[in-house]
């Protein structure tokens, strides 16, 4: 695919990497692509904003308030013009700052404003980039949504050697077209996917239920990931205190037999991830009037079993999605039980974690969950904000999409 009138809006920060950058901007005008230039004020002492100007043929923005620009407020007709947004190199100070939403420049303002995609490319000495801080920050922006290429292990300018080099202008340079490749790949697909999230209620009497734990956070944001991704995306959420993005198709249930409901209304679909947490049983009679306490009879609810949702899904010969992934919230033998779920529901994949653990899981803004698929493999994705854990989900699942097509293609 041509990145052929592309946009693309590039920050240059004050490292001696910003060299580089020089050499990425030549990559893209060769193809075509329209390039504006963000020159941050440490990054001029390594960058004229005179190559700028020649190479991309175009003004270089410097100042948050510039006297020249009398309409557009830069800051936002920047982001809103790119189609991808690059910061190369990007310094420690600089994902410091990012990391707390600091906006004190043009650069720092435009990537606060931005609604679009960001990719970082840090280059920095290898002991600042190892340092508490620094991964710290690291993980915030990740969960913030912002991408990141690099660094690499080379000999640094300081002499040192390590992690720290900034990633080439050709790495820099695939990444971004294997970017646009999926991007339009996906949107030519017209794939769609569902997702289930959060508790179900199964209601004794009009006051009391059978419920759980879940927040429905996990699930919520894998929907908004696979949104983002182009996969047109249906959200079935049970009763959470979530509040739930307007840019995403979501069919709000309250029990199990709802929700089953509004997933044979939602097939069929490409993708089904089942991430609600649904009663297993419900009351065989719900009392019309509230059950009083004086009733001393009252020894025990007769229950029985809610339909499968997942099982119904996977084994659905009509609509069956070409990809179907569970959620397995276990309290011990974590691998063991989610492989023999996997295997009974007949699903794709088994996302595993251990809501024994009070930091992760249920009503924790943290997960931790390792991925199984039906060969046996297994990724694991360590503690982080469920943000960030869903993209990495939503990642796996569209590339599984993408082999899939390729093979049957």
């Amino acid at each position: 695919m041509s990145l052929k009138n592309k946009k693309i809006l590039i920050i240059i920060g004050g490292g001696i990497a910003a060299y580089k950058s020089l050499d990425f901007i030549r990559l893209l005008k060769k193809q075509k692509v329209e390039v504006k230039t963000i020159l941050t004020k440490s990054g001029k002492e390594f960058v004229t904003p005179l190559s700028l100007t020649i190479l991309t043929k175009s003004k270089v923005y410097e100042d948050i308030f510039d006297k020249h620009s009398e309409v557009e407020i830069d800051h936002i007709s920047l982001s809103r013009w790119a189609d991808f947004i690059i910061v190369m190199p990007t310094t420690a100070n600089l994902m410091s700052k990012l990391s707390i939403g600091r906006a004190e420049d043009l650069a720092t303002t435009v990537l606060l404003a931005s609604n679009k995609d960001v990719l970082l490319v840090p280059a920095m000495n290898v002991r600042m980039w190892l340092h508490k801080a620094t991964q710290n920050n690291l993980k915030i922006l990740q969960d913030y949504g912002y991408f990141f290429i690099g660094p690499e292990r080379g000999e640094m300018a300081c002499g040192e050697f390590g992690e720290g080099k900034m990633s080439s202008p050709r790495q820099i340079y695939e990444y971004l077209k294997n970017y646009f490749n999926k991007k339009n790949l996906v949107k030519k697909k017209k794939w769609r996917a569902i997702v289930t999230t959060g508790p179900t209620r199964e209601y004794i009497d009009p006051v009391r239920y059978i419920s759980n734990e879940s927040s429905g956070k996990q699930g919520y944001e894998i929907a908004i990931a696979l949104n983002k991704l182009g996969i047109k995306t249906t959200l079935i959420a049970g009763p959470s205190n979530l509040i739930l993005p307007e840019d995403l198709d979501v069919k709000k249930i309250t029990s199990a037999d709802e929700m089953l409901n509004e997933v044979k209304k939602s097939l069929p679909v490409d993708l089904a991830v089942c991430a609600a947490a649904v009663a297993d049983y419900k009351p065989a009679k719900k009392s019309k009037n509230k059950i009083k306490k004086e009733n001393r009879n009252l020894k025990f609810i007769n229950l029985i079993k809610n339909n499968d949702i997942l099982e119904y899904i996977a084994k659905n010969n009509k609509h069956r999605p070409r990809l179907v992934a569970g959620f397995s919230a276990e309290t011990e033998n974590l691998i063991k039980n989610s492989i023999n779920k996997m295997k009974s529901k007949h699903c794709d994949l088994m996302i595993a974690n251990d809501v024994s653990q009070k930091d992760v899981g249920f009503n924790s803004e943290y997960n931790k969950v390792s991925i199984i698929d039906k060969k046996g493999k297994i990724k694991t994705i360590p503690k982080n904000k469920k943000s960030f854990i869903a993209n990495k989900i939503a990642e796996i699942l569209l590339d599984k999409l993408l082999i899939d097509d390729k093979n049957i293609n």
